[in-house]
């Protein structure tokens, strides 16, 4: 299956700006898409219901505008994250608005995408679902997808624990639609790594809290600019999912890392509202810490980004195979 036509002609590398609880938002998205990289932001970001029909009107329309006065620019097209677990109270509400602005293209979390994807085709919108095992990536499939995004370990946030190796070459042995590839995703070379491994897009996520448009606290992006690879703790005591966290946080909310790695503290949340205060206490990040030195604007990124894109492309085969 081809890309999609609204990718084509749009982007300076095969980048989408993963969407962020908390982090991402309208800023971010606009910047990105402007820089030439696809923006998202999960909705459940916009408090309260009537923050997100603002949101999506905003974009929408900055974009628009973005694209008349610079018709010759590449401007991505941006999406939307959508919960569709159970205890998502607003899933219903979201959607509709979804529809309403006609959001480019959706991308759902933790839940069967079918019901969503039928609704988002109906106005022409594409819809990816994000994934940590090739079992949900065919139920995905079967549900009628668009694209698959594979959450490979070493992503931040909700990763899986499947080698981005391993998770990218199994799903392509049943799936030929658009791929995309989350896992410790820093710059422009990881981006072509993940083309030659096949996949259409990488999923930027920790890259991008680093950034001066992310809404993520000062003191988040200093911790996350500093922090190493070894500091990177998965555990599931935060939302009772697995995830990966900066062990400096955890710590500074009470958390100790013997009774972590024993798996004894395990977290107790009953409600969207409850994971939302522990998100906003113990932040998140991805292996791709190891590259991240700084905190520039979206747009100074996706340069350094697409500069390091161009580079690998070049690069020539390995010497080991000359003559």
């Amino acid at each position: 299956m081809p890309v999609p036509e609204i990718f084509k002609g749009t982007m300076r590398l095969p980048a989408i700006a993963a969407p962020m609880f908390l982090v991402s938002g309208p800023d971010l998205v606009v910047a990105a898409c402007k820089a030439g990289v696809a923006g998202t932001f999960p909705t459940l970001n916009a408090r309260p219901l009537a923050q997100l029909d603002d949101w999506l009107g905003q974009i929408n329309a900055e974009l628009a505008a973005y694209r008349e006065a610079h018709p010759a620019a590449p401007c991505a097209p941006w999406g939307v994250n959508l919960i569709l677990h159970p205890s998502n109270a607003r899933l219903k509400d979201d959607l509709a608005l979804v529809v309403r602005h006609r959001v480019p293209f959706v991308i759902t979390s933790l839940g069967h995408p079918g019901e969503a994807a039928r609704i988002v085709h109906d106005y022409g919108g594409l819809v990816f679902s994000d994934i940590i095992h090739a079992y949900h990536a065919k139920k995905a499939a079967e549900a009628g997808v668009d694209g698959i995004i594979a959450v490979a370990s070493g992503a931040g946030g909700h990763a899986g624990t499947q080698s981005a190796f391993s998770l990218v070459r199994e799903i392509r042995e049943f799936w030929d639609g658009v791929l995309v590839l989350a896992g410790a995703i820093s710059d422009g070379a990881s981006v072509r790594a993940a083309e030659v491994m096949g996949a259409d897009f990488a999923y930027m996520g920790t890259r991008f809290i680093a950034t001066r448009e992310s809404m993520a606290q000062d003191e988040y992006k200093r911790m996350l600019v500093n922090c190493p690879v070894d500091d990177i703790v998965y555990t599931d005591a935060i939302s009772g999912t697995n995830a990966n966290f900066m062990w400096p946080s955890l710590a500074r909310a009470g958390f100790e890392r013997e009774a972590l790695a024993r798996g004894l503290a395990k977290g107790r949340l009953h409600s969207i509202a409850d994971e939302a205060r522990a998100w906003r206490d113990v932040w998140s990040a991805g292996h791709g810490v190891a590259t991240i030195h700084d905190v520039p604007t979206v747009a100074e990124l996706a340069d350094r980004l697409a500069r390091e894109y161009r580079a690998a492309c070049a690069l020539p085969p390995s010497t080991a195979l000359a003559a």
